[in-house]
């Protein structure tokens, strides 16, 4: 299997309120060129870091960037979610959701702000319970049918809403969605305990998951991969769920492994995860030119087939 840095996507949750538009001017800039072809946000990145309460500011920030850049809109893939955005701004305990009228309108606002007349990939970004599966479908459908969309993707679901989900858009003959973003990393937290900041009841990635994913043929993508940089920084250790037993082992093969190859522990857990089967692409969130080539990086280490068996085994 090749891997390149096309395969790694950038997160642009921050682009607009903790990065400057220069600053994520930049970010876009580096990640094209060093092969980067994905990015990654939603319509309400970053709500809880505006002034205003609500968000947009990373899609906006990245329609003016394409808009500077004219020649690169062909060669990019842009992706955005609905269903988290506050009601009223400031009021973050009440969201959007995921119903008919919700996806018609929020659609049409992220083309506005990015400035892109198709959407590459559109996410059902959390689950919405008040409003019926059936209708969520139906609507998610129609952007595709409308030409709003090309592909959709469902993120923090449990799979069997998932799986539902797929059988009434078949029964439909409508798009279904093909693309799964959860959270997952090389270190797995102590099952039933809360991590911080992880607030999706069903946000992780679990062997079921991989397994309907490798069964189904459909593409995952993995935020906070690298669990807010606690791999490497000494300022952010692991949350506690992360803290036993099964851990210490995991993480001594990977420094192992990351010693071997000259490459951080977060380099080697991108590069774990870009060559897994089935392969999860990494949603890398950073806020500087060095981290980013850092990440971009992790994709270029040659990692044997016996190191990734042994970060495999550990633990």
């Amino acid at each position: 299997m090749t891997i390149s840095t096309a395969d790694l996507v950038l997160g642009a949750m921050y682009f607009g309120t903790r990065s400057d538009e220069k600053d994520s001017f930049a970010l876009l800039d580096r990640f094209v060129e060093r092969g980067g072809r994905t990015i990654d946000t939603a319509n309400c990145y970053a709500f809880w870091a505006s002034d205003t309460g609500a968000g947009g500011q990373s899609e906006a920030v990245i329609g003016r960037w394409l808009a500077a850049n004219p020649g690169l809109r062909d060669e990019l893939t842009i992706a955005t979610k609905v269903g988290q955005e506050p009601v009223t701004p400031g009021v973050f305990d009440v969201v959007e959701g995921l119903s008919a009228p919700v996806i018609a309108r929020e659609v049409e606002r992220s083309r506005e702000r990015l400035g892109v007349e198709t959407i590459d990939i559109y996410w059902a970004h959390g689950e919405d319970r008040a409003t019926p599966l059936e209708e969520t479908v139906e609507a998610f459908g129609r952007t595709v049918q409308s030409g709003a969309v090309h592909r959709l993707g469902i993120s923090n679901h449990p799979t069997w809403r998932v799986e539902r989900a797929r059988a009434l858009a078949a029964a439909q003959g409508l798009e279904p969605f093909s693309l799964l973003q959860l959270t997952t990393s090389y270190l797995r937290p102590r099952p039933d305990v809360a991590v911080p900041g992880k607030d999706h009841r069903f946000g992780f990635a679990t062997d079921e998951t991989m397994d309907y994913v490798a069964s189904n043929g459909l593409e995952l993508w993995a935020y906070s991969p690298l669990i807010q940089g606690s791999y490497d920084r000494s300022d952010r250790p692991f949350p506690d769920a992360y803290r036993h037993p099964g851990s210490d082992a995991r993480l001594a093969t990977l420094h192992e492994v990351a010693d071997a190859l000259d490459a951080t522990a977060g380099q080697t857990v991108l590069a774990w995860l870009l060559h897994s089967d089935p392969p999860v692409r990494p949603i890398v969130g950073v806020s500087s030119l060095e981290q980013l080539d850092q990440a971009l990086a992790a994709a270029e280490l040659p990692i044997t087939t016996e190191q990734l068996d042994a970060l495999d085994a550990a633990g």
